[in-house]
C-alpha cells in the first residue's frame, strides 16, 4: 500500500509528512533534507534574524532543491514591517506553502492566493479553526494535547476528526507523532498530513545543541511540563529546563528565553536516537507499513 494522501500528492510529496517549524532550531538545512526525503520541510521566518538573512536562506534553499517547502509566519509575534518584507521574499522565491500562526491570517492568505500559494494555519480548537477557514486558509493544523510548543488540551483522537467534520478543509495532525504507528493512527482519523516536530529535533540537521537533542532521546512523557510561565500561552517544555519564579514575557526579548528553555512534546517517549532526517523518514515509513501489514492491509 502506498503511503500517501491527496494533499501530499498535490504538494508533490512522496510521503504525507511535514517537518514542523520550530522556533530557533528549524533551519535551511532541515528544509533541504526534508525535501530530499520527500516530505515538506519548514522553518519560522524569524529563525532568520533579519529579512536580509531570510533572503540568503531562501536563495541557499532554492540553489539546492526545486521541491516544495514552507515558511512559517508568526503573525502576532512579528512586527508588521517584518511580515511584509518576509512575505515579499516568499513570493519572490516562490515558496509554495505558508504556515501562519498566532494571529489573523486573512491578509497573508489573500496575498498568497494571488500568487497561487497554499496556506495552512495552526489552531488548538474549533473557534480559531472557524476564523481561519473564514480567512480562506487551505488547511488547518490541529495542534492536539501533548504536542511540543504551544499545544492545546484536546486529544488527537477527538481533535482531528472533529475539526475535519466541522470545518470541511484538509486537516494536518500535530502532536505526539513519533513513529509509524502514530502516522497510521493520524491518517485513519482523517488527517491529510502528519505534522511532526519533536521527532525531528533529534536529527543531525536540526539546529538544536547536542545537549538538547540528547534530552529528547533520554526523556519520557512525564518529563514534559505544560505551562504558561514562559510566554504567557500554555506550551509544552522539557521540565528540567524551565526555571521557577519568573514572569511570562511575550515580547521579542522574552522570546530569547527559548534558547535555554527547550520545547518538546510527549512524543519523546518513542525517540531513542539522533539520526539524519532521511533515516527518520525511512523509519516512519517502514513502521507505518509494518503497522498496516499487521492489519492485513
Amino acid at each position: 500500500m502506498k503511503l500517501t494522501t491527496p494533499l501530499a500528492t498535490k504538494l508533490g510529496l512522496k510521503y504525507p509528512f511535514v517537518s514542523a517549524p520550530m522556533f530557533l532550531i528549524s533551519n535551511k538545512e532541515m528544509i533541504v533534507a526534508a525535501a530530499e526525503a520527500g516530505i515538506l520541510g519548514s522553518m519560522p521566518s524569524l529563525n532568520a534574524r533579519t529579512s536580509e538573512q531570510l533572503r540568503e536562506d531562501l536563495a541557499w534553499i532554492r540553489q539546492r532543491t526545486d521541491r516544495a517547502f514552507a515558511i512559517n509566519m508568526t503573525i502576532g509575534l512579528t512586527k508588521p514591517e517584518r511580515i511584509e518584507a518576509d512575505m515579499a521574499l516568499c513570493i519572490e522565491f516562490e515558496v509554495p506553502v505558508l504556515i501562519t500562526s498566532y494571529g489573523n491570517p486573512t491578509a497573508l492568505v489573500k496575498q498568497a492566493h494571488e500568487h497561487g500559494r497554499t496556506v495552512f494555519h495552526d489552531v488548538i480548537g474549533l473557534q480559531h479553526g472557524r476564523k481561519a477557514v473564514a480567512a480562506g486558509v487551505d488547511g488547518i493544523i490541529a495542534v492536539a494535547a501533548g504536542a511540543g510548543g504551544h499545544a492545546g488540551l484536546v486529544s488527537p483522537y477527538v481533535l482531528i476528526p472533529w475539526l475535519k467534520e466541522e470545518l470541511g478543509v484538509p486537516i494536518l495532525a500535530a502532536g505526539c507523532i513519533s513513529d509509524g504507528r502514530q502516522v497510521v493512527a493520524s491518517l485513519s482519523l482523517g488527517a491529510q498530513l502528519c505534522y511532526i516536530g519533536t521527532r525531528f529535533i533529534a536529527s543531525t540537521e536540526c539546529g538544536a545543541v547536542d545537549a538538547y537533542k540528547q534530552k529528547i532521546v533520554d526523556a519520557g512523557p512525564e518529563d514534559i511540563l505544560y505551562t504558561d510561565a514562559v510566554s504567557g500561552i500554555h506550551a509544552n517544555f522539557l521540565k528540567s529546563t524551565v526555571p521557577e519564579g519568573f514572569t511570562p514575557d511575550r515580547s521579542p526579548d522574552g522570546s530569547k528565553r527559548w534558547k535555554d528553555i527547550w520545547s518538546a512534546g510527549q512524543g519523546v517517549a518513542l525517540i531513542d536516537a539522533v539520526k539524519p532526517m532521511g533515516a527518520i523518514v525511512e523509519d516512519l515509513v517502514r513502521e507505518a507499513h509494518d503497522t498496516l501489514a499487521g492489519f492485513g492491509i
